[in-house]
């Protein structure tokens, strides 16, 4: 049995599916660029066949991302499978991803099928994947809740007919460790051939990663998972837990490693967290804020002497560097750059002049900016290096207790400027409503997140809105030391994505049987 345990990488298929996340081309592929530097092994790009701007996305990668498998789901539907083909065909390293569920529950419910049907359809699936490309991936989604007899029938199936990784997903989050590892051993003892088993584990219950690793315990050579545990409902199997885990536990896990550049860990947490909008908690394990952080008297002089004492990890080995980078007002540009090329952040031209007028601009109202506050910086002020067809020149906010908070707002648009001004029954509402009264783009806002980036009384807020307009949900972020301002600047980032979208191409539509 292999030492090596393989990194399935689903945050851009399952891990959009999270409410609220919806990722255009160019977010999706700064995503994937940097899966590919962390080293993960396959990166599941998307489901080809769910839309436009997914097959777009999916083909988008295929083409331009190196290194990582690149696989697409498809349903066992000959439809799904052409198109998931025809997304990836141009991949280094093509793979097809079928599945279809064998839960009693889910056979008669959803599908309205016999298992004769559904074994039918592996087959015919599963068969036709092989005939495009060698790498074919199969599962029987809600495995975990399926008659196990059955599902290793429809397993050798799959294998029978070219199928070379068999995933064993826990749909619904319903396994339990011991249980989940006994049937991955089942698996291997009654499927017969040449193949890898996977896991994918949700985290209903909170089980995800113990899921997870009770599996490769039990000779699972591939884990799905998804940076800061996103996914449906609770979410997957955190990557960088399990990756941490297996790293940290070696001795328990008898040597199995993984090819995760662990060190880039936190900033790819940073990343999938600024462009989907979703934050991570202060206490997440690993990447969190609070993961290398002791407020304990006790615990601080016990890693004073000695950070093994109450460190399990060091910090540096997952890219959560103790320094601190500190900048303020009186640094120059040279200073500047050469602080964000440290964090791995280079800037030229345009680009550089443009973060630095934001970073003065900032530093004069805040004494110290850190690491943290200057990605922040970078990240609101060049996004995905789209071009933004607003800009914020101005704005002017009054209101109080005793009166209607009014909010005028000059924004810059080409070489012209637009304006709007608008009440509101708080401040933040009315710099929402100048901005669309100026951008000519109303939409709901359907969630609103404020928190700081760093701490301290002068510290930035970071504002992240999700906007829907015209069937499309977008996510902005803004960063400034008044909330206010960042709450503007974040509903304008959203604007700008929504232009891009409307301006771009045509809504996006359904596609499938």
């Amino acid at each position: 049995m292999s030492d090596h345990l393989k990194i399935f990488d689903t945050t851009l298929r399952d891990g959009e599916q999270s409410p609220g996340i919806s990722l255009d081309v160019a977010e999706k592929l700064e995503i994937a660029e940097q899966l590919a530097n962390l080293g993960v092994d396959i990166i599941e790009a998307g489901f080809p066949i769910a839309s436009v701007g997914d097959f777009d996305s999916v083909q988008a990668i295929a083409n331009a991302v190196r290194g990582p498998v690149i696989t697409a789901l498809s349903r066992t539907g000959f439809q799904d499978v052409d198109r998931a083909w025809e997304a990836v065909q141009h991949a280094d390293r093509p793979r097809i991803h079928v599945f279809i569920a064998t839960s009693p529950i889910h056979m008669a419910k959803k599908l309205r099928m016999t298992e004769e049907q559904v074994k039918a359809e592996i087959v015919a699936g599963v068969a036709r994947a092989r005939s495009y490309c060698t790498d074919v991936e199969f599962s029987p989604e809600d495995g975990s809740r399926s008659d196990v007899d059955f599902m290793c029938d429809v397993l050798q199936a799959a294998v029978d007919q070219g199928a070379t990784t068999l995933n064993i997903p826990d749909t619904v989050g319903y396994g339990v460790p011991e249980e989940y590892g006994h049937l991955i051993a089942h698996i291997f003892e009654t499927v017969h051939g040449d193949y890898v088993i996977s896991t994918h584990c949700h985290n209903d219950l909170g089980l995800a990663v113990a899921n997870s690793l009770a599996g490769v315990q039990a000779g699972a050579r591939q884990v799905e998972c998804a940076i800061n545990g996103l996914g449906e409902r609770a979410g997957n199997a955190a990557l960088e837990e399990i990756v941490m885990a297996i790293k940290t536990r070696s001795d328990y896990f008898g040597g199995i490693q993984t090819g995760v550049r662990t060190e880039e860990l936190a900033r790819t947490s940073r990343v999938v967290s600024r462009l989907t909008g979703y934050p991570v908690q202060y206490n997440k394990a690993v990447v969190g804020r609070n993961a290398f952080a002791h407020e304990s008297g006790i615990h601080q002089h016990g890693v004073l002497e000695d950070r093994e004492t109450y460190e399990i990890i060091d910090a540096s080995t997952v890219g959560q560097e103790a320094a601190q980078i500190v900048l303020g007002k009186h640094s120059g540009r040279h200073a500047f750059a050469d602080s964000l090329a440290k964090m791995g952040l280079r800037l030229q031209g345009d680009a550089l002049n443009q973060a630095f007028v934001r970073f003065k601009e900032l530093a004069d109202r805040k004494m110290q900016l850190t690491e943290a506050d200057l990605e922040a910086i970078v990240a609101e002020e060049l996004g995905t290096n789209a071009v933004h067809r607003y800009a914020m020149a101005s704005l002017d906010v009054h209101g109080g207790t005793q009166s209607t908070p009014v909010a005028k707002v000059v924004l810059t648009d080409g070489d012209g400027k637009v304006d709007g001004e608008a009440e509101g029954n708080g401040m933040v509402d009315a710099v929402i409503a100048a901005i669309a009264q100026a951008t000519g783009v109303t939409g709901t806002v359907v969630d609103f997140k404020v928190s700081s980036v760093t701490g301290g009384g002068d510290a930035l807020g970071d504002v992240i809105i999700q906007l829907e307009a015209e069937g499309h949900t977008a996510s902005g972020r803004g960063v400034a030391t008044d909330v206010v301002e960042a709450s503007g600047r974040a509903y304008l980032n959203a604007v700008n994505k929504l232009v891009r979208l409307r301006d771009g191409r045509p809504r996006e539509r359904t596609v499938g049987p």
